[in-house]
């Protein structure tokens, strides 16, 4: 059997609305037998071919079941840094509570025990991780979990303290919702 249909079938009975998001090593795992150039082509031509779309580097998403509703960003977060203490603040939260009024088009803001990063995602946006030395147990109070976005967010409470540590542009904070929301 064909390498791409071999990776067809594994996509078709492996993924599903929750699993559509891989790294590059999954998939490097299915095939251990293929020279990197093999691999890299199989990838190349996967993504050509309307099966795999490419995210960002390193993160591939099976088209069949992209999430809809703009949560691909969260997902991809969540999944390039699972072996970090990750949380989603700044605008994005602030936002999202009608804190500011501008709310950031395509582009999430998460603290991250990892280093700092801005990833470009294409057309689906960027995420910005900003690192933070702070641990969980000391924010547990301040942070909920969002099943649906697969990552831990702030309250307004910690976010506007994330924006003074980080010291972004306070100027949008409408001060008289955050304190109807505190």
């Amino acid at each position: 059997m064909r390498n791409s249909k071999i990776l067809e079938n594994w996509l078709n009975e492996s993924t599903g609305p929750k699993q559509y998001l891989f790294l590059y090593s999954d998939f490097k795992a299915l095939f251990p037998n293929l020279s990197l150039s093999a691999f890299k082509t199989l990838l190349s031509r996967s993504v050509k071919n309307g099966l795999l779309e490419r995210i960002c580097k390193g993160v591939y998403a099976y088209k069949e079941h992209i999430s809809p509703g703009g949560l691909i960003l969260f997902h991809v977060a969540a999944l390039m840094r699972s072996n970090h203490f990750n949380y989603i603040t700044l605008e994005t939260l602030l936002s999202e509570s009608g804190v500011i009024s501008q709310i950031p088009i395509n582009r999430i803001t998460i603290m991250s025990s990892g280093r700092s990063l801005t990833l470009s995602c294409g057309k689906y946006g960027t995420i910005e991780f900003i690192h933070t030395d702070r641990k969980p147990k000391d924010l547990a109070a301040f942070l909920h979990y969002d099943s649906l976005l697969s990552m831990w967010k702030a309250s307004v409470e910690l976010a506007i303290e994330d924006m003074k540590n980080t010291h972004r542009n306070l100027d949008l904070i409408d001060w008289e919702v955050v304190r109807e929301l505190i």
